[in-house]
């Protein structure tokens, strides 16, 4: 059975509420683990919290940032396959970023090859600079550079959930997630609990 324009509708609109809703979750997660990283910079305290969150994630976040990879990976391919929604340009450049890390990142994880790090997370985060200035231009179309098809403008929001989350903010989650997972299941633990023991002989020694 050939689904109506308005089961489409109805269909895209449910899908787009329940991934804008996981992309505020873990921004919010991503955004808590940032700051966390700052304050450990000067806090035992959060020194010590951040390496049990990283003791926790050690041997799973590969598997973490292939997941995020798979999701967004579907997600863009449901919006342009199934909704029919025509990808601009910088929607193919975040395309280019992300699909290569949903099959890397997973032979990595199978192979627990956590020397990827290196490759991924800068790839990782040029994607999510592009989708953070692709977020931008759909606030503020002035800022748009390059030549977008005017059938696909880079500044049209097919999705516009919570008056703020849209396909490049979710885009831009689910790097920011990767850069996260990968950066958390690092080989330097060891490293890390060193800076942890420097951390507390210095506000001992103050």
């Amino acid at each position: 059975m050939v689904p109506t324009s308005r089961g489409i509708h109805l269909s895209v609109n449910t899908v787009s509420t329940f991934l804008a809703v996981g992309a505020i979750a873990l921004s919010l997660l991503v955004l808590g683990i940032a700051g966390l990283w700052v304050v450990a910079r000067v806090s035992a305290g959060a020194s010590r919290a951040l390496q049990r969150l990283a003791d926790s994630v050690q041997g799973y976040g590969l598997w973490l940032a292939w997941f995020m990879a798979v999701v967004a990976t579907l997600g863009s391919l449901y919006y342009s396959e199934v909704a029919g929604f025509t990808p601009c340009e910088y929607c193919w450049y975040q395309r280019i970023a992300m699909y290569p890390l949903a099959i890397i990142l997973g032979i990595a994880a199978f192979r627990r090859d956590r020397a990827i790090r290196i490759y991924a997370i800068p790839v990782a985060a040029a994607g999510g600079v592009i989708s953070a200035y692709h977020y931008m231009i759909q606030h503020f179309p002035s800022l748009a550079r390059g030549t977008c098809d005017l059938f696909a403008p880079c500044s049209a929001a097919y999705v516009w959930k919570f008056d703020f989350v849209s396909i490049p903010f979710m885009a831009l989650v689910a790097f920011a997630s990767i850069v996260t997972a990968l950066a958390l299941d690092g080989p330097s633990a060891r490293a890390r609990r060193s800076s942890i023991d420097e951390v507390s002989d210095s506000e001992e020694d103050s």
